[in-house]
């Protein structure tokens, strides 16, 4: 049962900080929220800050599919050190002076990694292999090597770049970056393939994600402020209605009352042809802005893919 004064189900923007897993969010927002029903839409390593978004009850439903979506991110990547995790938390396993790199080298190797690409995820990935993590595989001392997979790096801007000397004494040479990307890419691979491809070795010393899908980091709320608003008794103001969150993130297609009774009650109804693809979910909304459900179109047909009433 919800404490009183909680609020409705929907999501949470979160602007996570350092240090903290997103499983810690997740357990910091169940306390707020008084339910076990938590969730989150795209894991953020603990170095790694910015948006996460929370689900709270009936929200958690739309997760999966808000996970999908494109997200943003400014980084910085070290070249000239490369670590066995990508990032500046793994032990630096190589150095290569990286101060006598060209600007022009620079946009190349970046322009390389930009568009659809084929990219072998860190081995400190939560990519499961056999049921294990392989960042559980890469700590208990195996090998691992996982295989390429296809993303779209829409966008991978250079924002500046400037010398530096690492604790070892390496020139080397920070660049602070803007990334757009689909579902599934990791930064820190773009940072390992950058120094690669540049012959000096790169990791990542900072990241930060800036919007998951429509839900940017100006709507993000800190910890402390999630910690505040529910002493106050008004964690609802830290919620995002489930149904203004489904608007925000999915084409909308709303249906009249008997379109509404026959699509809740498991009826495929003719799609609305907005021109989505397969697996692509579509928000339906009924009467009185009612959120319903979310579709996808499949041979001519909406299929529900959750319904929420």
């Amino acid at each position: 049962m919800k404490r009183k004064g909680t609020g409705p189900d929907g999501l949470v923007i979160v602007d996570k900080p350092a240090g903290i897993t997103s499983h810690g969010v997740v357990g910091r927002i169940r306390r707020l929220a008084g339910t076990r029903r938590v969730g989150h839409a795209g894991t953020l390593d603990p170095m790694a800050t910015g948006v996460l978004v929370v689900g709270v009850e009936k929200a958690t439903r739309l997760l999966g599919h808000l996970a999908l979506t494109e997200k943003e991110y400014t980084a910085t990547v070290r070249l000239g050190q490369s670590t066995v995790t990508d990032d500046a938390e793994g032990e630096v396993t190589a150095s290569a002076a990286a101060d006598g790199i060209a600007a022009e080298a620079v946009a190349a190797g970046i322009a390389r990694l930009t568009g659809d690409i084929e990219q072998v995820p860190s081995s400190v990935s939560a990519i499961k292999i056999d049921g294990k993590r392989s960042y559980t595989r890469v700590r208990e001392g195996e090998e691992v090597e996982l295989k390429a997979r296809p993303v779209t790096v829409s966008e991978f801007v250079l924002e500046a770049s400037r010398p530096a000397v690492a604790e070892d004494g390496t020139a080397v040479l920070d660049l602070d970056v803007r990334v757009v990307c689909s579902s599934g890419t990791y930064i820190r691979a773009l940072a390992r393939d950058l120094g690669s491809a540049l012959g000096v070795g790169g990791h990542l010393t900072a990241l930060r994600r800036t919007r998951v899908g429509p839900y940017g980091i100006e709507r993000a709320r800190g910890l402390d402020e999630l910690d505040a608003a529910a002493e106050a008794g008004d964690f609802v103001s830290a919620v995002l209605p489930i149904g203004a969150a489904a608007d925000a993130a999915f084409p909308r297609w709303d249906v009249d009352a008997e379109q509404a009774r026959l699509l809740t009650n498991g009826v495929r109804l003719d799609a609305p042809g907005l021109g989505v693809g397969p697996g692509a979910a579509i928000a339906v909304f009924g009467p009185e802005d009612r959120f319903l459900a979310l579709v996808e179109e499949r041979g001519g047909k909406a299929r529900s893919l959750a319904v929420f009433v």
